[in-house]
C-alpha cells in the first residue's frame, strides 16, 4: 500500500531570497550606523552646552554602538574571523565599561551639587526622534535576520532596540528637568544608562548572542518570545 506523499518544508529561504535578505540587512545596518553617528554628534554637543550628563552619556553610547560595529567588521576582515572574535568582544566590553564608569562618576558629581544640568530642548527633540526611528529599524533588521537565520543580525537588532529604551529614559530625564526644573532627574537618567552599559559590557565579555533561530520554524530559546 502506498502512503500519501507529505510535502517537505524547505530548509530555508531560496538563494535569491537569501541574497535579497543579505542586501536588506546590509542597508539596515548602514542606516543604523549612519543615524548613530549623527545622534552621537548632536547628543554630545547639546549635552556639553547644557552640562547634561545623561545627554552626553546617551551620545557616548551611540559612539560605542558604532565602535562595536567597527570591531565586528575588523573581526570578519581577517582570514580567520574566529581567531579575532575574543579580541573583538573584549574591545566592545571595555568600551561599555569605560562609558559606565564615566557616566557614573559624572552623575554622582551632579547629584552632590557639582554642576547642575541645564535645559536642553535639542536633547528632548533628539530623544523623541530616536524613540520614533529606532523601533522600526530594529524590527526590520530582526525580522530579516530571523528569516535568514543570522545570529549576528538578530543580536545587532537587539542593540538597536536597546537604544529605544535609552531614548525613553533620556526623554523622561530631560523632560522632567525642562518642565519642572528637576535637575536631579538628569543624573538619575544617566545612572540608568550607566547600568545598561554595564549589562551590555558583561554580555559582550561573555560573548552572549540572543535569539538565534535553530530552524526556520522559530527561535531556539525564549529570548524573542512575543516577537512578530
Amino acid at each position: 500500500m502506498s502512503l500519501p506523499l507529505i510535502p517537505l518544508t524547505p530548509a530555508g529561504p531560496s538563494a535569491d531570497r537569501r541574497a535579497a535578505l543579505n542586501q536588506r540587512i546590509r542597508l539596515l545596518v548602514a542606516a543604523t550606523i549612519g543615524y548613530n553617528v549623527i545622534e552621537a554628534v548632536v547628543a554630545i554637543t547639546a549635552g556639553s552646552v547644557a552640562n547634561s550628563t545623561a545627554l552626553i552619556g546617551f551620545g557616548l553610547d551611540s559612539v560605542v554602538e558604532v565602535s562595536s560595529a567597527a570591531a565586528v567588521a575588523w573581526q570578519f576582515a581577517g582570514r580567520d574571523p574566529e581567531a579575532r572574535e575574543k579580541a573583538a568582544l573584549r574591545i566592545i566590553a571595555f568600551s561599555f565599561f569605560a562609558l559606565a564608569a564615566y557616566v557614573t562618576v559624572e552623575s554622582v558629581r551632579a547629584l552632590l551639587g557639582t554642576g547642575e544640568a541645564g535645559h536642553s530642548t535639542v536633547g528632548v527633540v533628539l530623544a523623541a526622534v530616536s524613540l520614533a526611528v529606532m523601533p522600526g529599524l530594529s524590527y526590520a533588521q530582526r525580522r530579516a535576520g530571523r528569516e535568514l537565520g543570522s545570529r549576528t543580525a538578530v543580536a545587532d537588532s537587539k542593540q538597536t532596540l536597546l537604544c529605544t529604551y535609552l531614548s525613553a529614559v533620556l526623554l523622561v530625564g530631560l523632560g522632567l528637568n525642562l518642565l519642572f526644573g528637576w535637575g536631579w532627574a538628569d543624573p538619575v537618567a544617566a545612572l540608568v544608562i550607566a547600568a545598561v552599559a554595564v549589562k551590555e559590557g558583561r554580555e559582550a565579555w561573555r560573548g552572549d548572542a540572543c535569539c538565534a533561530p535553530a530552524s526556520v520554524a522559530g527561535c531556539a530559546d525564549d529570548c524573542c518570545a512575543g516577537e512578530g
